[in-house]
Parts: C-alpha cells; sequence; structure tokens
C-alpha cells in the first residue's frame, strides 16, 4: 500500500503520521513498520543524554496502523467515516525504544459491535515485544 493510499484512508499527517510502510494486509490484520530518527521532535528533550521514543508515541503509533485497518475494512462504507482512538487497556511496555530503532507495529481487530471496534495492539523491536495493549476506536465524521 502506497503512501498516498494511507493518506486517503487516515486523517494523520506529518509530523504526526507515525507509519513509515505497511509490511502486510490481511482481513483482520494489518503490520506496519515505523524507524524513529533521532531528529524527531517528541524525542528532544525526552532524555537528554539517553532519548527515548515516548510511550505514548508508541501506542499511537500502532493505533493509527489500527485506523489504516478499520479503515480499509470499511472502505465500502458510503457513510466516510473515520476510526477515532477512545479507549486504551492493559497497555504494557517490555522495553525501550530508541532514536534509530525501527519497530514493527501490528494491529489485530478483536471484535465489532455497531460502531465500536476493539482491537488488539503489539509493537515489536528486533522480533520482542515492546509494548502490547488493547484499544478501541469509533467511528466519527471525516475532518474537511
Amino acid at each position: 500500500m502506497s503512501m498516498e493510499q494511507i493518506l486517503q484512508l487516515i486523517p494523520h499527517r506529518p509530523p504526526m503520521l507515525l507509519i513509515d510502510e505497511i509490511v502486510e494486509f490481511g482481513e483482520k490484520s494489518i503490520v506496519c513498520r515505523k524507524a524513529f530518527c533521532e531528529d524527531e521532535f517528541f524525542v528532544q528533550g525526552h532524555y537528554p543524554g539517553f532519548a527515548l521514543v515516548p510511550g505514548v508515541i508508541l501506542l499511537e503509533a500502532c493505533c493509527q496502523t489500527g485506523a489504516v485497518l478499520v479503515a480499509k475494512t470499511l472502505q465500502e462504507s458510503p457513510d466516510g467515516k473515520v476510526p477515532v482512538l477512545t479507549r486504551v487497556d492493559n497497555a504494557k511496555f517490555k522495553q525501550m525504544v530508541r532514536p534509530g530503532d525501527t519497530v514493527v507495529l501490528e494491529a489485530e481487530i478483536v471484535e465489532m459491535i455497531s460502531q465500536a471496534i476493539y482491537l488488539k495492539g503489539r509493537v515489536k523491536l528486533r522480533d520482542k515485544l515492546a509494548v502490547t495493549f488493547d484499544f478501541v476506536c469509533s467511528l466519527a465524521p471525516r475532518p474537511a
């Protein structure tokens, strides 16, 4: 999937677009990749001398991955709505991610109930879990 297609599916734009590429796309799952650079605005001052990618940014990158999955899954929907994060549960941070690291972002649809989509998210660094969590999206009108 091209960057242009990603931009058509979700409203995120640089510098808050946190997906570099789609690696794999299935019916209920997606795998993306993101390489974090030293000049990313969110690592400036987090922490001086030992820069870390903030946990909330890792969650956001994985939620954007899930948003692409949901938007693509519902693309045939005539109402033109986009997925919006409504809840994060059970977040567990298992290892640090630093500038220069490339992470694999995985999202899987667990259940869809009316306007609520329940997903599982995983962030992997060097084939090991860095973050696991559950999240929920609801559908909202597409921004103009």
